[in-house]
């Protein structure tokens, strides 16, 4: 076991160390600005998108496809997402649309479904054309799908939207998905990134938070994948999931590292609302949810940057560090900086012209849409250029940083101007800083910025829910 030794952290954690031995010291507290010691409670507070879900209507999808119905905007990028649903386990913490029931004539009417859906967006004025410079597949579970699966789909889809100016194909895989005839499958395709949602190496937290995979299937998986050729893996991990404690924290970072992905991507444990977690704790009369509170959880993302540090690694995001700072995740990129993000799945959401949407949330009545010859728009919100400049400018921030003057020159409104109070508010408190170049967050504004990004929303907005 690769251990850490550091001095005890002062806080203790949510759980027992049930099963550990000799196990490794642990993160110290960090001094913050802000002194919080909140427990987790339920809700979904991640920045995703703006404004936040609930405010999405299905009153506003005849913008949706009003948009799809005018010529793209002049310069700018297009993305594909597409929603693979399936899973082979219900994670307790998971909130997004998956199905661990469907069988193979399921997953067949939903490929022909989505590739339904591609051939009408591909008709369409603000599509038809174009071809998308960035591609992810996300889930569920990508990886779920079979060799031959995968290829109808892909194959479908490049038929529709060609990939030949595709800079990036990134791909989510489950460990205990993968196996070399998939690998190199998907080294056929032409999928550059793999990201291998991973969440802890600690066989103990991974069952306690129903994840379908174990330790040894992570090591196996990450060596099958370098084999393959693929030299762009991220890894997945959370921060205060069930039972997490110091030890096995630090365990799981130095396993990483050793690893050596290209980038690292951790969350913070939430509890939304549809989640199993809060299904008990609603059952129980709890308030609180029985993981790390939240001065805990930045505590352990703060630590680990730093371990990444000094392994080579350079923190790029409010939940990423890399290798080589240089090389861009362009799905990111995208979703940040305006590109237009054409989505396809059931519960899928994208971006077009400056209008968000997104599809029907259950896997019926989008198959139903399909089979009707309708698109599955379930609910959509068009921004007006405040909110763009708002969503633009709070996405961002998740990666530490803007550029005033590129900020000024798309928009015309120096953000230092547009949101001087709120900068200034975060500036007294030592989240952010300014100067004539950049609006930057300092390392504890990083850690917390979900939280903080809601200051910059519409007062109409800072309520609202995601998920």
């Amino acid at each position: 076991m690769t251990t850490i030794s550091l001095p005890i952290a002062d806080s203790p954690t949510t759980a027992p160390a049930s099963g550990c031995s000799a196990a490794p010291a642990t993160p110290p507290a960090p001094a913050s600005p802000v002194p919080e010691a909140k427990q987790t409670t339920v809700g979904n507070y991640f920045v995703a998108n703006y404004p936040p879900f609930g405010f999405w209507t299905q009153g506003h999808v005849a913008d949706f496809n009003a948009a799809l119905d005018s010529p793209p905007r002049p310069g700018t990028d297009l993305g594909l997402y597409v929603h693979i649903p399936f899973c082979r386990k219900r994670c307790h913490f998971c909130y997004f649309r998956v199905y661990t029931d469907k069988n193979a004539a399921d997953i067949r009417s939903y490929i022909d479904s989505v590739l339904l859906e591609l051939a009408e967006y591909a008709s369409r004025p603000a599509i038809k054309g174009r071809q998308p410079t960035f591609i992810y597949f996300g889930g569920g579970t990508p990886s779920y799908l079979s060799p031959d699966q995968l290829r109808t789909l892909t194959t479908g889809m490049k038929r529709l939207l060609p990939w030949t100016s595709a800079r990036e194909v990134a791909f989510e895989a489950e460990p205990g998905t993968i196996n070399e005839l998939k690998l190199a499958a998907l080294k056929e395709i032409g999928v550059t990134r793999l990201s291998l949602g991973i969440e802890h190496f600690d066989d103990h937290v991974l069952e306690t938070n129903g994840r379908a995979h174990r330790s040894k299937e992570i090591t196996r998986a990450f060596n099958w994948a370098r084999a393959a050729g693929f030299n762009q893996i991220n890894v997945d991990l959370i921060a205060g999931m069930l039972e997490e404690t110091d030890e096995r924290w630090a365990d799981t970072i130095a396993k990483t590292i050793a690893l050596g992905p290209e980038s690292v991507t951790i969350y913070q444990m939430e509890i939304p609302y549809n989640t199993t977690i809060y299904q008990r704790m609603k059952a129980q009369g709890d308030l609180h949810a029985p993981v790390a509170d939240w001065e805990t959880k930045r505590r352990w993302v703060d630590w680990a940057f730093e371990q990444f540090k000094k392994a080579g690694y350079s923190v790029v995001a409010a939940t990423t560090v890399v290798k080589n700072p240089g090389e861009a995740f362009l799905y990111r990129k995208g979703l940040f900086d305006g590109s237009d993000l054409l989505s396809a799945g059931v519960s899928a959401f994208g971006h077009l012209s400056g209008v968000n949407y997104q599809n029907q949330h259950d896997f019926q009545p989008y198959l139903d849409a399909i089979a009707s010859g309708r698109l599955p728009t379930y609910r959509a919100y068009p921004l007006t250029e405040d909110e763009n400049y708002i969503r633009e400018l709070a996405l961002q921030l998740k990666n530490g940083r803007i550029s005033i003057p590129a900020f000024t020159r798309k928009f015309g409104v120096d953000p230092r101007i547009r949101f001087a109070i709120q900068f200034a508010e975060l500036d007294s408190r030592g989240l952010l800083t300014t100067d004539d170049q950049h609006v930057t967050l300092t390392r504890a504004g990083l850690l917390q910025v979900d939280r903080l990004l809601y200051s910059l929303f519409l007062p109409k907005h800072q309520t609202g829910r995601y998920a």
